[in-house]
């Protein structure tokens, strides 16, 4: 079969099940091919072997029930890196990229700081960080054992010397003495009853990344207490958060006694990200 009859049967059968359905098929295609997309238009009428078609017809059954195009291919461009990604961590999604960009806005070019990146994850908002900041130190903590060998492993994927990650509750493995000049975090802020859980991408996410008590707010409440003992003098603390939770999230700032309390929009024009200066 050609190049161009495999991705328009394969996009048709994706239409359903996802809103980009003919790029899915071109990088499911591209990634079993080991080529770029832009082979796709220079060699549109080459055949494709049967062996690779049973490779891409086996990923594209996955992808017809659901399962995330990062997690079949193992890896998500964030930023200006290549992430790898597994189904012990979230997948790292453009928005995120909005708390990248305030964290950037905050802390001065050149100046030696220390960053820790709470919720680490796949470590992107961690390395991207320390990317960008290459005099700054950066840790990055989680839960989950395999999501800190994940984030190691991506540090080393993109050569990145100045970020370290360690398994940790939120704060508990830190030391009691040690300080930030800023704290980042994407928690868990869904709400259990989030009717989203049971659609798209994220049923395949896992759900402790994703979901917080109190109406998604418990993660959010839990670190906005604890960061004020891990923060330097006028040092930040900022929160990627849902499209509605703003208010709130200014309002627990306000009372915990940070200043300079603002929310930045996301690329779709929602509020996403939350910081506070600490006093």
């Amino acid at each position: 079969m050609r190049i161009d009859e495999l991705l328009k049967g394969a996009s048709e059968r994706l239409t359903f099940v996802s809103d980009t359905g003919p790029l899915d098929a071109q990088l499911l295609l591209a990634h079993v091919l080991d080529v770029p997309t832009s082979y796709f238009y220079t060699w549109p009428e080459k055949q494709v072997e049967v062996t690779v078609i049973e490779v891409f017809e086996a990923l594209l059954k996955r992808r017809e029930k659901g399962e995330p195009v990062a997690y079949l291919l193992g890896h998500q461009a964030f930023w200006a890196l290549d992430i790898e990604v597994a189904p012990c961590t979230l997948i790292p999604r453009a928005d995120t990229e909005r708390l990248v960009e305030v964290a950037l806005s905050v802390m001065e070019e050149g100046k030696t700081v220390r960053i820790l990146d709470l919720g680490t994850g796949t470590g992107a908002i961690a390395l991207s960080l320390a990317s960008e900041l290459p005099m700054s130190k950066v840790i990055g903590v989680d839960l989950v054992d395999e999501a800190v060998a994940l984030a190691t492993r991506n540090a080393k994927r993109n050569r990145i010397q100045n970020a370290e990650f360690i398994q940790s509750s939120w704060f508990d493995s830190l030391e009691k003495t040690e300080r930030f000049d800023l704290i980042v975090s994407n928690p868990p802020y869904i709400d259990p009853e989030d009717e989203h859980l049971s659609q798209g991408d994220v049923r395949f996410e896992p759900k402790s990344a994703l979901v917080a008590e109190n109406h998604g707010l418990a993660d959010i409440e839990h670190i906005i207490s604890a960061a004020q003992g891990f923060l330097l003098p006028k040092g930040y603390l900022m929160f990627e958060h849902g499209y509605d939770q703003a208010s709130e999230v200014q309002r627990r700032f306000i009372e915990a006694g940070f200043v300079k309390v603002e929310s930045f929009q996301d690329l779709g024009g929602n509020d996403r990200v939350t910081i506070g200066q600490w006093v």
